[in-house]
């Protein structure tokens, strides 16, 4: 059986959760492997909204198991207070439905305060982090000094592991709020040791080896769904660095982080919106300050699930597409929020950019130039109709399914999916990635 792996092709935002949540129908397990509480999964099932921020976007159906593997980092705070939210709506009644692997590391509190103070420090050269404390995280983790899931099960071990990072944290964090002419926040030992010990053994029934797990089912051919968050542009590797997350967000770190081999990958789906938004610092160079921009932000609702953070909109950027393509090793595009685009009389979709007077055809590796792109443009006629009941590709109005093959056309893989509207069942799927 086939195990589908689902990203972000642009700058995050693309609606993944919706994809993820429809897709959960053919899979038995759902697996988040990277990022944190930055990331905002909303689902909308029977006319209510639902906003995952940790676990993945399966989890609204019965009978199917959501793993958080080890390469999230976790505010267990956080995730906590997501599992009540959905055990009082009756979902997780069963602790089996979610597995959170041991190897995981955990957002402490220092962590939040370092990202806010460092922001702050950087005045207009700011990256646009959500400062929820997810760089800080992955920075101990690297460092070799991070504290993780089973850290939380163990008061000894806790209480050793946090006082040989908190000492040093609070240095920085002094110094970083006297140059911010901020009061010092006040972190002590035992607080915290005692908070996530109380936190540790709320969520002792989920921990587990999901490396383990996982592989045993991949052994029996289940169907597995790997749920990415952010996007492809937001890699710490291959984005628009340095204005990035702290993850890798393409596909091939969904093996890393979850304890899988990559050969345990066989599709790749990319999820991307009929236009393209961003959140945050950095280069967007099809981005639109005009009415057109305000209009795609109103009507498309772009404002962040997790910041409240109004988006930048602009047209549809192909060389983006083509890029994330090639990183990702895409097998398909899911186009989200194809109705956001009824109403408007042109399109516009950027096929290369100017650079330095020059054409060039793919993404530029140094920031700096990719700064001083200009699009190149193709212009398509829009459609006046509203596109919510279309349920076939042959319901949408001739000029929306001329710009789903364009995008084909330009892109070079094919659109699998359309996405017309906010809930479950406003979606055209044209293949399904898990049947051969």
């Amino acid at each position: 059986m086939p195990n589908v792996v689902v990203v972000g092709a642009q700058w995050g935002d693309e609606g993944k959760g919706k994809i993820v949540d429809l897709l959960t129908e053919h899979a038995q397990v759902v697996v988040r492997f990277q990022g944190g509480n930055n990331a905002g999964h909303t689902l909308v099932v029977g006319g209510q909204k639902t906003v995952l921020h940790l676990i993945p976007s399966g989890v609204l159906h019965a009978g199917k198991t959501c793993v958080i593997g080890n390469g999230c980092v976790i505010d267990p705070t956080v995730l906590m207070k997501e599992i009540d939210a959905l055990r009082a709506r009756g979902y997780l009644s069963d602790s089996a439905q979610l597995m959170i692997s041991e190897h995981a590391h955990v957002i402490c509190p220092w962590h939040k305060h370092l990202d806010a103070l460092r922001e702050k420090a950087r005045g207009g050269g700011a990256i646009g982090t959500t400062g929820r404390g997810i760089g800080p995280a992955y920075e101990d983790k690297v460092a070799r000094r991070g504290i993780r899931m089973r850290d939380l099960l163990d008061g000894d071990r806790l209480r050793r592991r946090v006082k040989d990072r908190l000492t040093d944290a609070l240095e920085e964090i002094s110094r970083l709020a006297r140059q911010a002419k901020m009061d010092e926040p006040l972190l002590d030992i035992e607080a915290i040791v005692s908070e996530y010990l109380v936190l540790g053994s709320r969520l002792k029934e989920f921990v587990g080896e999901a490396s383990l797990f996982l592989s045993e089912h991949v052994r029996k051919g289940t169907r597995i769904l790997f749920e990415g968050a952010q996007g492809t542009l937001l890699d710490v590797d291959h984005g628009t660095y340095p204005y990035v997350t702290s993850s890798n967000t393409v596909a091939g770190n969904a093996a890393v982080g979850s304890g899988l081999g990559p050969t345990a990958i066989d599709k790749v789906l990319g999820i991307t919106k009929a236009y393209t938004t961003r959140v945050g610092g950095g280069p967007f160079p099809t981005e639109l300050t005009d009415a057109t921009g305000d209009r795609l932000r109103k009507v498309g609702d772009e404002f962040g699930a997790t910041t409240g953070r109004p988006r930048r909109c602009g047209w549809l950027d192909t060389v983006v597409l083509r890029y994330a393509s090639r990183v990702n090793g895409l097998w398909g595009l899911a186009l989200t929020k194809m109705d956001i685009l009824s109403g408007l009389e042109t399109l516009k979709v950027c096929t290369a950019y100017e650079l330095d007077g020059q054409r060039v055809t793919e993404l530029p590796g140094d920031i700096e130039e990719f700064s001083r792109v200009q699009p190149i443009y193709e212009e398509l006629p829009g459609w006046e109709q509203t596109l919510a009941g279309a349920r076939t590709i042959d319901d949408l109005p001739a000029a929306a399914q001329r710009y789903i093959r364009r995008i084909e056309e330009i892109v070079g893989i094919p659109v699998v999916c359309v996405s017309v509207g906010a809930e479950r069942g406003e979606t055209i799927l044209l293949q399904n990635p898990f049947r051969s």
